[in-house]
């Protein structure tokens, strides 16, 4: 969902350079692009009544959208300054380019929310992310650190005490569907959904953009970075996790939320594994104790960021692995990872076609996905091979040039 780096691999062994650094965050994309896939194509749950987890489910479920988040925070690090902020008419030109660009973000995804499919598209909420952080762009790392910290401590609890209050309401400021044109009509309701009541809730969402800032204003072409990345973003998610798990299993958390919940027969323990989005959380506080995908609280975010940030460390060293075999290791992953508003897009209206049909004679499951990975992969590595930007791409990055005052360098 950003534009493609095109530049050519360096050959010196020692260092890496601002190429290789984009090569390693386009693969990171690409990675979080077949997740996601995974996740929408693959079952995430077995077929039977204790709704037994798939290790799909278990891997992918809130790290592959997460890592998509932070990842998009990495890009306007990167896009505005890298190591130091823009300042002035550049930071003010940057907030205008992002802000135009993040409106054909939001217009994809209101088209893609018109279409009958089982998927939570992801879409208007990355716009709106956008917007949101675009006070945060000046700041340093030490700043947005800090920001970072208090958003992912503070904000599920603040969510927390506001989603009752906006669900009483009449009617209740949760859509039940994707974002769509339609949906403009109800402002209020739009605003509630996308910031609160829906998948992708805006509010506690800005945790990974902020984590994401201040990862992109690190000086990620030392070797030391990458590594301190994947040791302490490995180490972040397990101790989140744990402490979620303890919580739930051993300190009474879940037996508690069994009884709020009033539904002896529900398989809780497995939606704490996979997937918490859908489940009313609230009537007690042991809710924020849980580290469940898509749950929003601070351990989700804490667990989830912890992931990003670990894979980014790994792709960035992968990146300077392939710059010292002169091997382009990461293409396969970086060509999707170069386009994935087009891929995503597309995927998207692909699963919307087969939405209550039958999968084609001798199609499975599994081959479906390997479908849509295998294209993505070999589409994104032709563009990228031949240096053209995704058509959405391309049309993201005619809106930032034009609001940064740039239309003369369209190219």
């Amino acid at each position: 969902m950003t534009s493609r780096a095109t530049a050519t691999p360096s050959r010196a062994p020692r260092s890496s350079s601002a190429a290789d650094r984009l090569r390693g965050i386009d693969a990171a994309r690409g990675l979080a692009l077949l997740g996601m896939m995974a996740t929408h194509l693959l079952p995430t749950f077995e077929a039977n009544a204790s709704l037994t987890p798939t290790w799909i489910g278990l891997t992918f479920s809130g790290r592959a959208a997460a890592l998509f988040a932070v990842l998009a925070g990495i890009g306007l690090a990167l896009s505005t300054g890298k190591q130091v902020p823009a300042a002035g008419r550049a930071l003010g030109a940057a907030r205008r380019g992002i802000a135009l660009r993040a409106g054909v973000i939001a217009a994809v995804g209101l088209t893609l929310g018109g279409l009958e499919v089982n998927l939570a598209i992801i879409l208007v909420h990355y716009a709106v992310l956008f917007l949101c952080v675009l006070p945060f762009l000046g700041l340093r790392p030490g700043i947005l650190c800090a920001w970072a910290a208090g958003w992912i401590l503070a904000s599920p609890v603040l969510a927390y005490l506001l989603r009752p209050w906006l669900m009483a309401s009449y009617p209740p400021l949760k859509l039940d569907h994707n974002p769509s044109w339609e949906d403009l009509a109800t402002p209020s309701r739009l605003l509630g959904d996308v910031f609160f009541t829906g998948y992708y809730p805006v509010f506690q969402w800005m945790s990974y953009l902020l984590v994401g800032l201040a990862i992109g204003r690190l000086a990620l072409t030392k070797a030391r970075i990458p590594v301190l990345l994947l040791a302490g973003g490995t180490v972040l998610a397990v101790l989140a996790k744990a402490l979620g798990t303890a919580a739930m299993e051993n300190w009474g958390g879940r037996a508690a939320l069994q009884e709020v919940l009033n539904a002896p027969g529900y398989p809780l323990d497995s939606v704490l594994q996979v997937n918490l989005a859908g489940v009313q959380q609230e009537g007690s506080w042991w809710w924020l104790a849980s580290a469940a995908p898509h749950s929003g609280t601070t351990l989700d975010l804490a667990h989830t960021s912890g992931v990003a940030v670990a894979v980014v460390g790994a792709c960035l060293l992968l990146g300077r692995l392939a710059d010292w075999l002169n091997l382009d290791l990461l293409l396969p992953l970086r060509g999707a990872g170069a386009m994935t508003l087009t891929l995503y897009s597309a995927h998207v209206w692909v699963v919307a076609a087969f939405y209550l049909k039958p999968l084609p004679a001798g199609w499975t499951e599994d081959g479906m996905y390997f479908a849509h990975a295998a294209t993505a992969i070999i589409v994104g590595m032709v563009f990228v091979l031949l240096k053209w930007r995704g058509p959405l791409e391309w049309l993201g990055h005619a809106a930032n040039q034009l609001g940064r005052h740039e239309g003369n360098k369209l190219r």
